[in-house]
């Protein structure tokens, strides 16, 4: 099989181009052939010489996830179905706003993580998704979504927020980050590229390090006791340990802030004694909440909070001094709201192992 030059962050395509005796600027332009004119036939990169064109379509080629399922709501939201193997399909949200578009992209075929609450968490998990797979999101959505009547691109926001926990794969999802960022490819700035966690200690300290963007927390409990709940992970990484290394993060992240999301379930978490709770945790860092209505599945076993009781729970958070949102939901009437991404997944989980194993992997 060829090359899928999609895999290539900048440092990469230089290195690739240089073992087949090219120079670094000839990277720079296919990447920007690539990733800003969303080309994939090495033919019609007309200012390469014809011999690296030549050259290209005998060893490299541009591959993307395949198209099997388009979907638009009335409210605008397109969610696409992206097969990535002969087992496994992933889905990503395009979501327009009045001033931005924003793009919630996969990372994994699935989710090892199991939060009581996720959709993508109950089908299981099979793989990591490749550079190519992360970032092919991107190209396929720009390629379809094309430009605004100014030509400027529609997508202007990229959110690590649809199936799979991303800080559990980060040899890959680095390179689509750097590519999202990259002048010559997408040329987001990185406060406008969101990565979410679940609270991948290891994983968060690692990003700060080499590819800072912002950053959300799913947090979705304001204690242990009840976040062992709802997000597993927790029993790893407990609240006290996650806020240390959201401190951390902030040294060097592109905002002063933490956004913490918060899935208000009816009845589990979104008492008054709550709000008390998740206030006094923001005195310990630097942080706002995304208040995020639960959108209901099958056999879930969670209802949505009411509208009254999500707006009293705001209120405290509020008359506390702590900055709060409350996520409109989008893209319910498709299945693609916050927590409803299930793809098309062939469930190989072996859970606790799995999350054991990549955490030693981050920590070493």
């Amino acid at each position: 099989m060829n090359d899928n030059l999609l895999d290539f962050d900048a440092q990469a395509m230089e290195r690739y181009f240089a073992g087949i005796g090219e120079k670094p600027f000839r990277a720079r332009q296919v990447l920007r052939w690539i990733h800003q004119y969303g080309e994939s036939d090495f033919a019609r990169m007309s200012d390469l010489a014809k011999s690296l064109r030549a050259k290209l379509a005998q060893r490299a080629e541009v591959r993307v996830p395949q198209v099997v399922g388009d979907e638009t709501a009335q409210d605008g939201t397109r969610k696409w179905l992206l097969k990535v193997d002969g087992a496994n399909a992933v889905e990503s949200v395009f979501i327009p706003e009045t001033d931005r578009g924003t793009l919630c992209v996969s990372s994994q075929a699935g989710c090892v993580l199991d939060c009581a609450f996720c959709s993508t968490g109950k089908q299981g998990f099979n793989r990591n998704l490749s550079t190519a797979e992360v970032i092919g999101q991107l190209w396929i959505a720009n390629r379809q979504l094309g430009r605004d009547p100014k030509g400027e691109r529609v997508i202007s926001n990229v959110v690590m927020m649809g199936m799979g926990e991303p800080l559990l794969n980060l040899d890959n999802v680095i390179p689509a980050l750097r590519l999202m960022l990259d002048d010559n490819a997408y040329g987001l700035s990185r406060r406008r590229v969101t990565v979410s966690t679940s609270g991948v200690i290891p994983g968060i300290d690692r990003l700060r390090e080499e590819c800072p963007v912002a950053l959300a927390v799913s947090l979705h409990a304001p204690n242990d006791a009840l976040r062992n709940r709802l997000v597993p992970l927790n029993r790893k990484f407990p609240i006290r340990e996650l806020l240390k290394a959201c401190n951390r993060y902030l040294d060097k992240a592109p905002r002063d802030f933490i956004t913490f999301e918060y899935v208000m379930l009816e009845g589990v978490n979104d008492s008054d004694a709550h709000a008390r709770e998740l206030a006094e945790i923001s005195g310990r860092v630097r942080c706002k909440f995304n208040l995020i209505p639960f959108n209901a599945f099958p056999k879930s076993g969670f209802q949505r909070s009411s509208p009254d009781r999500i707006r009293r729970f705001a209120e405290i958070l509020q008359r506390a001094g702590v900055t709060v949102t409350t996520r409109k939901t989008r893209g319910e009437g498709i299945d693609a709201a916050c927590g409803q991404l299930a793809g098309s997944v062939t469930d190989r989980t072996r859970r606790s192992a799995r999350v054991t194993h990549k955490i030693t992997e981050l920590r070493t």
